[in-house]
């Protein structure tokens, strides 16, 4: 593991990887600064306390939202939505809940271009299909593809 690899690696506080990421950007290296974003929906992810794998990635994807609604916003901005959903339905059924729903194409693009496309919850949706139903899988899928094909 290279020297910056593992100092993403060791950092503790989403707060410590905001700042990396903000040196690392600075000095031209957009690969460490998506490294330190990914470190920090980790991190995020752990403190929340999730059950599992699935529910980690799927929490991991509602983090990776919130960075898209705050850049959007300028600000700070909770999905208070997806977690009211959390609130009454597990974070499983959340995201279950959250795929059946409009898309946010604009999300979608703005999590590519942040390089965390992968926290989409479509696709923690299809890494972990046998946790929700065909619908929601179907439907994940076909976003995706269509996400995908230029258009």
């Amino acid at each position: 593991m290279s020297l910056m690899v593992e100092r993403v690696a060791n950092l503790k506080t989403p707060e410590e990887c905001a700042m990396f990421e903000k040196n690392v950007l600075e000095r031209g290296r957009p690969d460490l600064a998506v490294a330190a974003r990914k470190r920090a929906l980790e991190l995020r992810a752990e403190k929340y306390g999730a059950g599992s794998e699935p529910e980690r990635q799927c929490l991991e994807a509602v983090y990776a939202y919130e960075g898209v609604l705050s850049a959007r916003n300028g600000k700070a901005t909770r999905d208070l939505r997806t977690w009211q959903l959390i609130k009454r339905h597990g974070i499983i059924g959340a995201v279950e809940r959250a795929v059946n729903r409009e898309p946010d194409v604009n999300g979608y693009s703005a999590l590519l271009e942040l390089g965390l496309e992968d926290y989409a919850f479509e696709e923690v949706v299809l890494r972990h299909a046998d946790l929700f139903t065909p619908a929601a899988v179907d439907c994940s899928r076909t976003r995706i593809d269509g996400w995908k094909t230029p258009g």
